[in-house]
């Protein structure tokens, strides 16, 4: 299923414009005041996600990739309206949630679900499968019928059996408690899923049959997906569009066969050449070279610059901004500028 047709016309589902998130302890007037006094250093802030644009169309599936601790997760909480980014704003359908009625904004809010990476920790333990299924729809009034019948057909959806509902999160195995967390997500009717991590936790066989009912539910019902993972085989499988994150920025944007075709960024480079394939011949793995610098203490200009076998001045002093390459294919990297080509 591809997206709407006119997309240049229809609003994307989810639109961040310029969205940062910085988490830290914020002074108080005493702590202020030592600060200005030189007695005390300003307390350090980490900047998760810095001034990230990012657009999702509906209809389809956007797999954002990135190493770990790149913002990722903090991303997908911000699009999912779990947190509220320190700067920037999210639009849905074109509108942005934060100027929106209550009562819409809530509505908005019920359409945008998540998947969490962990089922062993995103499931009340002390609640059965069943009334964690049904009590979102319940409490927002969203059950027409049979309340039973009801969280019967999302057990179904998922690909359980509702004979199970009546079962605690400990009594189910990993891929099953992960399909409970499905059938959360869809019993509020959403038209955008969030999946952070949803297979990582998960054995391989088990993987293949989560992706292939993420696949199934997009079809049968229109749904869109941001995909978050470091699995880079699975995004290639699942996405039509790749994002890839870089210590809290997007340094490259692209259709999936392009990004890993004709991949522009050094760092995206990087990652597709380590990517494992099958292959008869032997293969030399490099690593990346040096380690992700602290959040807390980012490199100046471009965050990759310290790791890159092509950074020059301009890469420590300037960010550079993500802009269009081709088609449909964005990066950030100074060596796109033909004064230096």
């Amino acid at each position: 299923m591809m997206p709407e047709a006119g997309t240049s016309e229809v609003p994307p589902l989810i639109d961040l414009k310029s969205v940062s998130r910085q988490f830290g302890r914020h002074p108080d007037f005493a702590a202020r005041m030592a600060i200005a006094l030189k007695l005390a250093t300003p307390v350090p802030m980490l900047r998760a996600v810095d001034q990230v644009d990012l657009a999702v169309r509906k209809g389809e599936v956007l797999g954002l990739v990135g190493e770990s601790g790149c913002g990722k997760s903090t991303l997908g909480r911000i699009a999912a309206g779990i947190l509220p980014p320190s700067q920037g704003s999210v639009l849905w359908r074109g509108q942005d949630l934060a100027q929106l009625p209550r009562a819409a904004r809530r509505e908005a809010r019920l359409r945008v679900q998540m998947i969490f990476q962990n089922p062993y920790a995103s499931l009340n333990p002390r609640r059965s499968a069943g009334d964690i299924v049904g009590e979102a729809p319940r409490i927002h009034k969203l059950i027409a019928g049979d309340p039973a019948a009801f969280i019967d057909e999302q057990f179904r959806r998922a690909g359980l059996d509702p004979a199970l509902k009546r079962r605690y999160p400990h009594q189910f195995s990993g891929g099953q408690r992960q399909r409970i967390g499905i059938a959360r997500a869809l019993a509020v009717r959403p038209d955008f899923i969030i999946c952070d991590e949803a297979v990582a936790a998960l054995d391989v066989s088990v993987q293949a049959q989560i992706l292939n009912l993420f696949m199934d539910l997009r079809a049968s019902l229109n749904l869109t997906y941001l995909f978050i993972s470091h699995d880079l085989g699975v995004v290639q499988h699942i996405s039509d569009r790749v994002a890839i994150m870089y210590l809290g920025r997007i340094v490259e944007e692209a259709p999936t066969d392009e990004i890993f075709a004709r991949a522009n960024h050094p760092y995206s480079q990087a990652l597709l050449a380590e990517m494992p394939r099958i292959e008869t011949t032997k293969r030399h793995f490099t690593a990346v070279k040096g380690e992700v610098p602290s959040p807390l203490a980012p490199p100046a200009g471009c965050h990759f610059h310290p790791r890159c076998p092509h950074a020059f001045a301009r890469c420590r002093v300037e960010a550079p901004p993500l802009k269009t390459i081709a088609a449909g294919h964005k990066s950030a990297c100074h060596l796109n500028d033909t004064a230096v080509v």
